[in-house]
């Protein structure tokens, strides 16, 4: 299983340029108020979006939501479902913020 990722390893990786499979499993209004460029997957319709998903099963996925319980039943959801390297964002939006402002 692969390991989770925290907020400073995450921004020094996006402030370096680099591509990240980046889903944001909150909810919509969650992602309109602040977002760190993910693609919006709440987690409710995650089941349904797998088939899109089918390209990143051997990528890395970074997951992310709020506080970081919801993107973890993400991760779990999209292991069992046979992506082999997912990763949840510690602390979600909610350490971001806390470490970066907004």
């Amino acid at each position: 299983m692969s390991t989770d990722i925290s907020v400073v390893e995450l921004k020094k990786r996006l402030d370096a340029g680099e591509t990240i499979n980046l889903i944001d499993v909150r909810e919509q209004h969650e992602y309109d108020e602040f977002n760190l460029g993910g693609a919006l997957i709440p987690l409710g319709t995650l089941p349904g979006k797998l088939e899109d998903l089918e390209d990143l099963k051997n990528e890395e996925v970074i997951v992310h939501c709020r506080s970081g319980a919801r993107s973890g039943t993400a991760k779990m959801f999209l292991t069992q479902s046979g992506f082999t390297n997912v990763r949840n964002l510690l602390g979600g939006v909610l350490d971001w913020q806390a470490q970066f402002g907004q």
